[in-house]
């Protein structure tokens, strides 16, 4: 099956990873969930992926793809994002949230 970056290595790949505080596993999940509807209505959307974590369910996984790092940086800022990271000290543990920005390369 094809990928987004199959035809496109421009596009600016992010992988986040964050674990859920000790019972916060399914309010955590539902958050995420939350994120990606608004998300696929932005500019510069091509994909939102939310992924949870075989071996350890605690652990979730974004994998997204943007049309450019302005976009990317607009989505940070968006509300419903903003409204997020407020809620991370009480829905991640100690780890917090890894942003990781890639291009693919092969």
């Amino acid at each position: 099956m094809p990928t987004p970056t199959d035809d496109r290595r421009d596009l600016l790949t992010v992988i986040a990873h964050m674990r859920a505080a000790p019972g916060k596993r399914d309010e955590l999940r539902a958050a995420l969930e939350a994120l990606v509807e608004p998300t696929s209505r932005e500019k510069g959307y091509v994909n939102y992926d939310l992924h949870q974590g075989i071996e350890d369910p605690d652990r979730f996984f974004f994998y997204e793809n943007w049309e450019s790092d302005a976009d990317l940086d607009a989505h940070l800022d968006a509300p419903h994002l903003r409204d997020f990271a407020a809620r991370i000290p009480e829905l991640l543990d100690d780890s917090g949230l890894s942003v990781n920005r890639v291009r693919r390369i092969a």
